[in-house]
């Protein structure tokens, strides 16, 4: 499968600050280009190895106003594939962590799907669970916003589907894990991100908010939660976002999605 995604960000910076980037696909792309400019000046950046296959673009940038602009080409066998999990990975991603609060949601997922052992099935009933339980609702939630306020309120975004999923599966001895990914088929188009769950000897990827078929995600970076996987941070001086364009299509028509299959994210 072929995909191309493309992501033009731009942002004020009213004071001199360190931005870090992660918005290039993990691994070795086929083709790709980013250019950071600050009023129509090139700043230099330095990129930095994140954990399974991450890469993180960082500069030290002026005020002003900043346009980033990045394009890739993926081909299906290039693509980053995550090497076997060891036990400090795995160890990792059962516990609970900042927004995905494996402890405080113990009882509701043995509750729930405490008598479901077919690895498939339990996903499969997780994913549907979060997605019945939550709505769909962009600009529901805050950036301090974790699994069990998102359970509470009822509503949220893909990061907030996320890590409910990821709380859960956790709180069931299930290691997990959040992805941000490019994501073709979706609407609105936007950077995107689902659970991964390491089951029968690998890490599958779990959506409920089934908005894009997960065969043709696209991994851009991969940790405990959303403080591990932020497309920007920024330190320093104020930075304000003043716009983002995301696109991400594959050759041909999209594959079809099944949530009881699992389905692994290159």
């Amino acid at each position: 499968m072929r995909r191309k995604v493309t992501a033009r960000l731009e942002f004020d910076v009213e004071d001199h600050a360190r931005v870090a980037l992660q918005i290039a696909v993990a691994g070795e792309p086929a083709e790709e280009h980013l250019a950071i400019r600050l009023d129509d000046a090139a700043v230099h950046y330095g990129e930095m190895r994140a954990p399974h296959g991450g890469r993180l673009q960082q500069a030290d940038i002026g005020p002003g106003r900043v346009v980033v602009d990045y394009a890739a080409t993926v081909e299906q066998d290039r693509a980053s594939r995550t090497p076997p999990a060891d036990d400090l990975e795995l160890l990792t991603y059962l516990r609970p962590s900042r927004y995905a609060e494996a402890d405080r949601l113990a009882a509701t997922a043995v509750a729930e799907f405490g008598g479901i052992t077919d690895h498939a099935d339990l996903l499969a009933a997780v994913s549907s669970w979060v997605g019945c339980r939550l709505a769909y609702v962009p600009g529901s939630s805050g950036g301090t916003d974790g699994a069990v306020d998102t359970l509470l309120k009822g509503e949220g975004v893909c990061r907030d589907y996320a890590h409910l999923v990821v709380g859960l599966l956790r709180a069931l001895d299930v290691p997990a894990r959040v992805a941000a990914v490019y994501a073709p088929g979706l609407e609105p188009m936007d950077f995107h991100a689902v659970a991964e769950a390491h089951v029968e000897g690998g890490w599958h990827v779990v959506d409920a908010t089934t908005l894009a078929p997960r065969s043709s995600l696209l991994r851009i970076a991969t940790g405990r939660d959303a403080a591990d996987t932020a497309f920007m941070s920024s330190y320093g001086g104020g930075v304000v976002m003043v716009s983002s364009e995301i696109g991400a299509v594959v050759d041909g028509e999209l594959p079809g999605d099944d949530v009881r299959e699992l389905v692994a994210l290159l």
